[in-house]
């Protein structure tokens, strides 16, 4: 810090540097009357970042001006969001003695710090969105680490170990942590300086000290053995644990009783989506970084409550891989989706839901404000309402009545959840009884209190709400006994409430009377009931005041014991939310419900790209089937640009993604193999941060695919090879296609290419299969019909997508000049005759593959048979069982059009 050197500092100069000696990493706010004050550093840093005024105070060295600003108590939360957003830690000094008590410098103490991942307040965080604190330990001796993570605004943490450092990474990134504890031993890769995360370096001991960290988990989480947590054969995740427990102890400053138990996170029972494959599917940002429009979760989220919200985003991150809870979701929001005017009632009632899930963290925490407690009540007050709208007869679809025993013709999922349902209405009369409608902000300002709840405080209310009255009262009494009519009711800041008595009626004073001034015209005089009248009336406000405080920690430590019961009901309307989300979702967009198997066979009929769909509009988006089987691994899909492969590509994920989330697809049919990963290389972008280019980003995603993908897994490849040269590219990709194919008997692929020399690989390599998106050449134009088909495309078409794109006219034409004498010498020399796929990697300068129809094989092989005309597999995969009349119709247009394409080869 620059503090000045001086002699002498005053008392409070040196009180405010003995705190801050201990808080150097944050922004100390210390407390002074009705103000936050900053000085020296901390205060040109908050000026700056807050954009409020910059003064000074004068110290004892006259030549320096110590640099100050400050912000009021009252306000600080408009403030602090500022800070943190930035990254700043704040540690709140408080008074911790009543200044009118206190004997010299008041003391003070910090109370608590505010860092990033830490935060409570609604302020500092997003309603729908969880708010991370992670750490992270690696131990290079063992090849093994662990992550920790908790959202401490609710009490939820979880983890998991990996044995690979880079893995570790990847969790982190996915996760998305607003703060992360790491030790001094570990470095961060370059690209986790692009993220939004704030990181804490810290020393390996003691912070991450792994006896400590068992003995701090044990007493949090209040059992006698790591086992009972899934922690035993995992020291280094104990250690990210106890970082994170140690940090929380340090900036909280109390004891950790509201953390739930924590939970390892199963990987065997989630699909597993990186962090590259939920941003090249845009699932919560567009690949340029924003969320909102153009991306999965705008179109999916119709959830109404912070809750529901929260847990859309948990499914999302980690969808289901068992069967079971897939198919009982799909239950629920079948429920939903069949029952309009139900669903639209219900929705009205969960607006009314406040987050429930923060709102008894802050009351646990005692973070609370009055205003929390009304939003609670409100929030139980709404629960009995939405139990009925569940009950509600519909004779329709449902059950007849509301009564118990027409409820057991209800799904199983709905007679469980109101057989457990808690309408906590024993609190809900306690708030009501309890608060008034509209209290101060302010827990010492009064006025928090109904009447009719504490004997003792209404006797204060009546006093600080109609003392006046009882003044006038006591008035009228001595006016009618003494028979004084001209007696008066005064006060002074001297003598306080007094009996004011013309000198003609001074006789008639009472004995009573105490003489308190003589004036020249008057007597003052007063009584021992005006005396403790006015005792009561000067003391009621600050006793109310008093009383109302202690009353209302009371009822906190009141409420607080019911956190489990309403955290259970949180967790049923946040299930509740999540359902009829999705099913508002299907009825909106005209979803249907999948079909899982736990085989690899992926059926979509008439799919659709959800996100597209919703920009572009239902009429104006073209849908498309898809088949993969055991003879279709690999879809080798070809097309020019802009024609729709990286729609088809990201829609098969995405519905695959909706499949496994419980949610109904954008189709009119699917039937989904459960996929246990699903990895996704699209697009084209560089990392200059990084010093990659395009080309390395590319091969670096598709080095993880390559190792990290298995037998269940789905791959979505866009465009591998297409950064380097061309024989270089092809040579990447052809070898590419073999390994996926070679790995656990061929991993399902779908690869999108421009390389049309790999169409040759289908009837060489099993499971490749050809596709094409197709398109029409019209009076010298290209048409895009959106449509995939069977077979491969004849050629690229790029000269007439840069013409659409409007390049220039002379460009174009000489492009087409300069393409034409290219292939008639490519023609001239052989090169578009090749030989089989090598059995190891060509050599630069070797011919290239040759179209399969005419590849040579060695003498002592068999020959390798042609691939089947396109027309023929169209044929032999058509479902005549389940297709309607217009869909026969559509199937021969297409066949038409495919042997138009394609007669040359018949």
């Amino acid at each position: 810090m620059n503090t000045p050197e001086q002699p002498k500092l005053t008392p409070m100069f040196e009180q405010y540097l003995q705190i801050k000696e201990d808080y150097k990493d944050c922004l100390l706010f210390y407390r002074m009357g009705d103000f936050y004050e900053l000085f020296f550093e901390d205060a040109e840093i908050a000026a700056r970042d807050l954009q409020i005024t910059l003064t000074s105070r004068s110290s004892p060295n006259a030549d320096y001006r110590i640099p100050m600003c400050g912000v009021p108590y009252h306000a600080a939360e408009t403030y602090l969001p500022q800070l943190l957003e930035k990254g700043h830690k704040v540690a709140i000094c408080e008074q911790i003695e009543d200044p009118r008590e206190a004997k010299g410098l008041v003391k003070r103490a910090v109370k608590r710090v505010l860092t990033p991942g830490t935060v409570v307040e609604d302020a500092n965080l997003t309603a729908k969105g969880h708010n991370f604190l992670a750490a992270l330990f690696w131990d290079e001796a063992t090849g093994s680490g662990g992550l920790a993570w908790v959202d401490y605004s609710t009490g939820e943490w979880s983890g998991l170990a990996l044995n690979k450092l880079s893995e570790l990474w990847q969790w982190t990134q996915k996760m998305g942590p607003r703060e992360l504890l790491l030790p001094d031993t570990v470095t961060p890769p370059p690209s986790f300086a692009l993220t939004d995360t704030h990181v804490n370096r810290m020393p390996a001991r003691p912070a991450f000290d792994h006896a400590a960290a068992r003995d701090r988990i044990l007493n949090a989480q209040k059992v006698s053995d790591l086992s009972v947590l899934g922690l035993e054969s995992h020291k280094e995740l104990t250690r990210a644990c106890g970082a994170l427990l140690a940090y929380i102890s340090q900036t909280q400053k109390q004891e950790l009783t509201h953390l739930g138990q924590f939970k390892p996170l199963n990987l065997g029972k989630h699909l597993i989506l990186d962090e590259i494959t939920e941003r090249n599917l845009e699932i919560f940002r567009r690949l340029d970084g924003k969320k909102g429009l153009g991306t999965l979760w705008h179109v999916l989220d119709r959830t109404q409550t912070p809750m529901g919200g929260r847990l859309l985003e948990e499914r999302l991150r980690h969808p289901w891989r068992d069967i079971g809870p897939i198919t009982e979701t799909q239950d629920a929001v079948q429920h939903f989706y069949e029952r309009d005017a139900m669903r639209a009632a219900f929705r009205d009632k969960l607006r009314e839901m406040s987050d429930m899930e923060r709102l008894i963290t802050r009351i646990q925490l005692n973070r609370a404000t009055p205003k929390d407690f009304i939003a609670l009540r409100n929030s139980l007050a709404t629960l009995p309402d939405i139990r009925a709208t569940l009950e509600q007869p519909d004779h329709t679809v449902g059950y007849p009545t509301a009564d118990e025993a027409q409820l057991l013709n209800a799904p199983e999922f709905l007679q469980k959840l109101l057989k457990n349902w808690d309408d906590l209405d024993d609190y809900r009369s306690l708030l009501t009884r309890a608060l008034t409608d509209n209290p101060p902000h302010l827990l010492t300002e009064g006025g928090l209190f109904k009447p009719g709840f504490n004997e003792e405080l209404d006797e204060l209310i009546e006093l600080t709400e109609h003392g006046e009255s009882r003044l006038e009262e006591l008035l009228g009494e001595e006016q009618r006994s003494s028979g004084i009519q001209k007696m008066k009711l005064k006060y002074n800041r001297v003598f306080g409430y007094f009996f004011d008595v013309p000198n003609s009626a001074k006789d008639a004073v009472p004995e009573h009377f105490i003489r308190r001034q003589t004036l020249a015209n008057a007597e003052r005089y007063t009584t021992p009931r005006l005396k403790e009248l006015e005792e009561k009336l000067l003391a009621a406000s600050d006793k109310r005041k008093s009383l109302e405080y202690k009353l209302f920690l009371a009822l906190r430590e009141t409420v607080a014991e019911a956190r489990p019961r309403i955290l259970f009901m949180a967790d049923i309307i946040a299930c509740l939310d999540y359902w009829q989300g999705l099913a508002e979702t299907a009825r909106k967009w005209n979803w249907t419900r999948p079909e899982l198997h736990t085989g690899r066979e992926i059926i979509i009929t008439e799919g659709r790209h959800p996100v597209v769909e919703a920009v572009q509009g239902t009429a104006n988006f073209i849908p498309n089937d898809l088949r993969m089987d055991d003879r279709r691994q690999i879809l080798l899909i070809t097309g020019p640009n802009m024609a729709g492969k990286s729609t088809v590509l990201r829609q098969s994920a995405i519905i695959c993604i909706l499949a496994q989330i419980g949610s109904f697809v954008p189709a009119r049919e699917a039937r989904i193999g459960v996929a246990d990963r699903i990895f996704s290389r699209v697009g084209a972008s560089d990392n200059l941060a990084q010093g990659q280019s395009t080309f390395m980003v590319e091969m670096t995603e598709t080095a993880r695919i390559l190792r990290q993908a298995g037998k269940r897994s789905l791959v979505i490849l866009d465009e591998i090879g297409r950064g380097t040269s061309t024989f270089d590219g092809l040579s990447l990709a052809w070898a590419v296609v073999e390994e996926l194919a070679r790995r656990a008997d061929g991993i399902r692929t779908l690869f999108a290419t421009h390389y049309h020399e790999l169409t040759a690989l289908e009837g060489r390599i099993p499971g490749v299969h050809n596709m094409n998106i197709a398109i029409r050449e019209w009076n010298g134009e290209i048409v895009f019909l959106r449509r995939l088909v069977p077979g491969p495309s004849d050629r690229s078409y790029g000269i007439e997508v840069a013409k659409l794109a409007g390049v220039p006219g002379p460009v174009v034409r000489r492009a087409k000049e300069i393409l034409a004498d290219l292939e008639r010498k490519a023609k001239a020399s052989g090169r578009h005759t090749v030989s089989a796929p090598p059995a190891q990697p060509a050599l630069p300068g070797l011919p290239l593959p040759e179209p399969a129809s005419s590849v040579t094989t060695k003498k002592d092989e068999p020959p390798v048979p042609a691939p089947d005309h396109p027309l023929l597999t169209a044929l032999r995969d058509v479902d005549t069982n389940n297709m309607t009349p217009l869909d026969a119709l559509k199937r021969i247009t297409e066949w038409k059009m495919l042997w138009g394409e394609n007669k040359s080869e018949a």
